[in-house]
Parts: structure tokens; sequence; C-alpha cells
């Protein structure tokens, strides 16, 4: 009897070959094809997709240098129906979809030797973790934790306005400002007040109001719709997009003259003009993707083979130390209803072991990083630790982090989140939409937090120390989850929002929404060189 099909598969990982579904009975059937698929060194067959004509002369090898190797059909066809022998983590064997030979569109994108200048397997590998809250989550969701958590969102990103901003003078407490508002009513004499956004609105005017508020006080604020030669450009900005609720801002302006109105004249937000990048000292270059939803039936896996064969043989790819996995690796179970009609397998720990074996699929030089994301098995509240030590068990060069999660490659600082509260931003800013989910990015950046909204559509974790906050500015800053695709500098931040595995779902047909899959985003550390190779 010929070996099983798991056993093959370890065989033709160990010539870095991939096999498709048409060539599997065929393999099965082979008397010996340990010793078929080792002659794929001999003759320099090593490497890439395993074709039909490949088989052939390394059968014909096999025969000239040994007995014929014969074909047991009945034997063959009782393999392929024997069940598997670890069945602790398999619900249905599903018939795996044949990899398909597609060209690249438009070849290969341009890129300089010069821009990408070190080989990844001649660096050591060098990451640092400044920021995860895996291990370090110590709220018990009480008041007292929610007061805390935004106590310090407070705190922290007014330091960051007072010493970004060009405020007109220094802030004071809300409570004082109104105890006093007869002082701030004349253009010579400005109040400028630093807190929390509440309830944002529009009057039937088109002025923008809302409340802020700090530790001491609450007080309403009115930004108004100016024209003519009073018209501000920023101003319009804000009156166009709008506030998240729960921002941290500073304004400054006048009272009226009850003192029950705060006229703002200006807007002070936390980020600063212009970041200055740190580039590595090693040419080495780092790889984005997430959302690659493995378990749905949508997952692309033909494109996710044709990715590997260029890992394996394209120049460029020798340069890529690392891979970002920014969320939703997974499909997950139970996260929507009817999720189960749309999965190919319906076993969570079968998800992850199957994503395992497809990173192990990669060249030996490439190292990942994984964080979670919603369809993840870890809480949904953000900041989400990382995964569970029984789904890391199965993974050997994957470093496991949380969402999101501050880190820093041979001394380049990079922010990776997963992307949640792009809905809530979608949500609540009337510039920022799905298909253009980088300005959500912008966004975060200008507030200096990732997810301002309490009790939107993001579940947030009130943790004392509040994780959200973008406390340092990074120099390569990354998100997923809306399937979308972009890579761009903002105010000397590279902004990545990284493709997805999975062709439209659904869900994004019935909202006419196209994704763009297949799409790997590389950035080197060294030039900050950008490039994005399409596998669709």
């Amino acid at each position: 009897m010929g070996e099983t099909w798991t056993d093959i598969v370890a065989h033709l990982r160990g010539q870095r070959l991939l096999a498709p579904q048409s060539l599997q009975e065929r393999l099965l059937s082979l008397s010996d094809p340990k010793s078929v698929i080792e002659s794929a060194a001999a003759l320099n067959l090593s490497g890439g997709m395993l074709t039909a004509s490949m088989l052939d002369e390394m059968i014909a090898h096999i025969d000239h240098d040994s007995a014929p190797i014969t074909v047991d059909a009945p034997q063959a066809a009782d393999v392929i129906g024997q069940p598997p022998e670890d069945l602790a983590r398999t619900i249905a064997p599903m018939k795996e979809p044949e990899p398909m030979d597609l060209l690249l569109r438009n070849n290969l994108p341009d890129w300089s030797e010069s821009d990408f200048s070190t080989h990844a397997s001649d660096a050591p590998s060098d990451i640092t973790v400044h920021y995860d809250i895996t291990g370090n989550s110590t709220t018990e969701g009480k008041m007292s934790d929610i007061s805390a958590c935004f106590n310090d969102r407070l705190q922290s990103i007014r330091k960051l306005i007072v010493q970004n901003s060009n405020l007109p003078r220094k802030h004071q407490e809300i409570s004082r400002l109104l105890a006093e508002y007869s002082r701030y009513q004349g253009y010579d004499n400005k109040a400028v007040a630093i807190g929390l956004v509440n309830e944002p609105r529009y009057t039937k005017n088109g002025h923008l109001m809302w409340g802020l508020e700090d530790e001491t006080g609450e007080m309403t604020c009115l930004l108004t719709k100016r024209s003519g030669e009073d018209r501000d450009r920023a101003h319009e900005q804000i009156l166009e997009a709008g506030l998240m609720p729960d921002d941290v801002m500073g304004v400054s302006g006048t009272f009226s003259q009850t003192g029950d109105i705060f006229y703002v004249d200006d807007l002070h937000f936390p980020l600063e003009t212009k970041h200055q990048k740190v580039s590595s000292e090693i040419g080495v270059s780092v790889a984005f993707l997430s959302d690659i939803h493995v378990g749905s039936k949508t997952f692309l896996e033909a494109q996710w083979h044709k990715m590997v064969r260029w890992f394996h043989t394209d120049p460029l790819a020798k340069t890529v130390k690392y891979l970002i996995l920014s969320g939703d690796c997974v499909d997950g179970v139970g996260i929507y209803p009817g999720q189960d009609s749309e999965l190919a397998i319906p076993d969570l720990f079968a998800q992850y072991s199957e994503f395992a074996r497809l990173l192990e699929l990669l060249p030996e030089w490439v190292e990942c990083l994984m964080l979670p994301g919603n369809h993840d098995a870890v809480r949904p509240a953000e900041p989400q630790p990382t995964f569970e030590k029984d789904i890391q068990q199965d993974y050997n060069t994957t470093t496991f982090v949380g969402n999101p999660c501050d880190f820093s490659l041979h001394g380049v600082r990079l922010l990776s989140y997963h992307g949640k509260s792009i809905d809530d931003f979608v949500a609540g800013l009337k510039t920022v939409t799905y298909a253009d989910p980088v300005e959500a990015m912008r966004e975060m950046l200008r507030r200096r937090h990732l997810a301002p909204q309490w009790g939107g559509k993001t579940p947030l974790s009130p943790e004392p120390e509040d994780g959200l906050v973008i406390r340092t500015v990074p120099d390569i800053f990354v998100t997923g989850h809306v399937h979308g695709h972009e890579c761009l500098d903002f105010r000397g931040t590279t902004l990545v929002c990284s493709s997805t595995w999975q062709d439209q779902t659904s869900y994004q047909r019935m909202l006419g929404f196209q994704p763009k899959p297949c799409m790997l985003t590389i950035i080197n550390l060294k030039s900050h060189k950008s490039i994005s190779i399409p596998f669709a």
C-alpha cells in the first residue's frame, strides 16, 4: 500500500514543491512516492508547483535507476477513502481547490536593487515590542476603570496638544473659565481649553455644536459656518467632516454675553506638522497582509500558492525579512448569522492549523508577526491580547502579539492595528468612506487615538492606561479590516492599508462593495521605498 496524502505532502515540502488536486490521485497510486519526489533534487525540479510533465520526468528517472514504479489503483482508492489518523481537530476533510497558474497583471512592478539592498537571509532578526496588552490587561470593567481610562486619555493627549499645537495662550480648567467667562468676551482676551468631545451635532444653520468636558466641568462649544472674507479653510474641513464622540481636542475662542456658549475661533489637534522617519542601517524589507480569512469558501487559495512561488523565485522576495499579518487570518466560527453556510472549514482549530500549514510554505528567511482581528478567537474588546497557546502551537517562525501592537524592526517604528474602528470613523465623519479607508487612518493620527468613540461599533476595554492612544508617531502605520489596499505618505508616516486574500463575500456583494484582494505591499526599512505586487 502506498503512503498517505499527509506523508506525501511532507515529502513535497522537503523538496519545496506544491501539488495541484489533479495530481493527487497519481501521487497516491505510486508504490514508492518518496523516491519519486526526492528525485526532483537530482533533476533540479525542486521549488514551485509540481506539473504533470515534471512528475512524468521524475517517474522516468526512477524507472531508469531502479525497478519500475507500479500503480495499484484499488489500493490508491483505499488510501483516498481512508480517514485521517488524527481526528482531534478535523471535523470533515475538505477538497482542496486546485491552484491555477495565473500571470501577474501588468507584469511585475519596476524596482531598483539599490532601494532593496539586503538579502533577508544575511540579516539577523531584530523585533522590539514597545506596547502589547497581552499579559498586561488589569481592567475589571468597573466604573472606576472607565474613569481611569478616560482620565489617562485626556491627560496623555492634552500633553501632546500643548507640545505640538500653537496654542495662543496657556489652557485653563473648564470650571475656572465658566466662573470667569466675562473676562473672555473680546477678541483680545481669548480663552483656551482642552477636553473630551461630547455629542457633536449640527444646527439647522449648518453650524457645529458639541460639549467639551475635562475633569472639572463641561461647556458648550459652537463652530460657526462662515462666508466671505471670514471663511477659514481649516474650519470648513472640520465642518465638512464633523467630530468624533470622545475626541480629545483643544479650542480657543470667546464666550457669549451670558456665558452659555463658547464661540470657537480655532481648534487644536495633537499631531505635529511633520514626522521625521527613522531608517534602518540594514536594507531588508517588510511585507504586509491582512484579512486572509482561511476557512471561508471565498479564501483565494490559488492566489496564495502563486504568491508562495513568487517568494521562492523572485529576487525582490529575497529581501523580505518580515511579514506582518494584521488580523482576521482565519474566518472564525459564529462571527455573524449564517456564517456556517459560507465556511469551507467549519472547525475553528482546523482553520488555524490550515493557516499554519500555508505559512509553512513560505521560505525559511521570512519571519511572520501575527496579531488578532475581530474574526479571531480572542476577546472582541480592544486592545486585544494575542492568541492562546493551543492556537500558537502549530506555528513555527511566527511572533504573536496583541492588537494593536507598537513595535520596531531594526529601529524603524511600526504601529499595526487591525482597524475595526474604521467602521466608527465611517459612521461618524462624513469625509471617511469604505472606498477610501486611508482617510480614517489620517484621522486616527490627527487625533493620536485609534478608536476614540466609546459605545460605538468597536467594543473597548477600559484599561487604566488607554492602550489605543498613539503615544509615539510611527514611521509606518498599518491597518486592515476593510479589504481595501493603499500605500501612501502622510506627514512623514507611511500609511499601509493591507490587502485581503478573500474574494467578494455575499454581504459585500449586497452592499455593492468591491474588495481589492491579493496585493502584497513591501516596504524597505532602509530606503523606505514601497512597492505593491498583484497576485489576483
